[in-house]
């Protein structure tokens, strides 16, 4: 093969090894700068900000300092649903709090005291948009509806309005954090997934979370399939054997603050 040609060729591979990273940055989200519960927690300002008030304010009334604990974070995406109510019963037997990004269509909606429910048992309610649409293919009004439609709707309910939002299949770019930032929402991402929409096999779940598991870790569940709730049992115990606290993400950040618009991910 003449030089010129295995040039060409080498050239052309470098440049498609470009452009694919790059796409498969922009579709996960991770083209967007984020930000690591660790770097967020070496972020708040000592000097002004009481920490010991932060980490009491950071989800539960029980101070948990990620710094020196071996923190790790239970979220659930895309409910309540059916399951939720079982959900809630394991998490209160287990001394567990987590954080519920609802999605408003068809659950907030249809499932209130759930959501009373759990906010009053001090889970975080956070934001999972109104009818999961990929928000960075929306135009930024249809962003700022899909957010502020939800937004609305758990406020209504806790009194509260959420300052944490999870993007639809962890899709963002610069005008989801645009928009976020204008409606004081930090977005959440994470480092561990079972993929519980594609099995019902909890025991498939339950290894595929602590396979993942690690410290400063973010799981991600969805409480609204047939198999996750049943493994969730499971999960606590063994990461409690491991020697895990469980947290809520505002807890994993403290004592700083979820910043709006920022990404954080582990």
């Amino acid at each position: 093969m003449p030089k010129n040609s295995s040039r060409r060729i080498r050239s052309r591979a470098a440049a498609y090894l470009v452009t694919a990273t790059a796409l498969a940055l922009a579709l996960t989200g991770c083209g967007q700068d984020s930000t690591s519960p660790k770097e967020a927690r070496g972020q708040a300002d000592v000097k002004s900000t009481n920490a010991e008030a932060h980490l009491k304010a950071a989800g539960t009334a029980n101070a948990v300092d990620c710094a020196r604990a071996k923190c790790i974070a239970l979220t659930f995406d895309a409910g309540p649903g059916p399951h939720t109510p079982q959900l809630l019963d394991i998490l209160k037997e287990k001394k567990v709090h987590a954080t519920f990004f609802l999605l408003g269509k068809n659950h907030v909606d249809t499932y209130p005291d759930t959501v009373r429910r759990a906010a009053a048992e001090g889970h975080e309610i956070a934001n999972h948009t109104w009818t999961h649409r990929r928000l960075d293919q929306l135009k930024p009004s249809e962003i700022r509806t899909e957010l502020g439609r939800a937004q609305q709707a758990i406020k209504a309910l806790t009194g509260h309005e959420p300052t944490l939002m999870r993007p639809p299949q962890g899709r963002t770019d610069g005008e989801v954090k645009d928009v976020s930032k204008e409606l004081g929402l930090s977005q959440v991402l994470w480092s561990a997934t079972a993929k519980d929409y594609a099995t019902t096999d909890s025991a498939v779940i339950r290894k595929r979370i602590l396979d993942q598991a690690g410290r400063d870790g973010i799981i991600l569940l969805h409480d609204i399939y047939d198999g996750t709730v049943p493994a969730v049992p499971g999960i606590i115990d063994e990461l409690k054997k491991r020697g895990y606290t469980f947290v809520t993400v505002p807890q994993l950040l403290a004592p700083g603050t979820p910043q709006p618009g920022t990404v954080y991910r582990p």
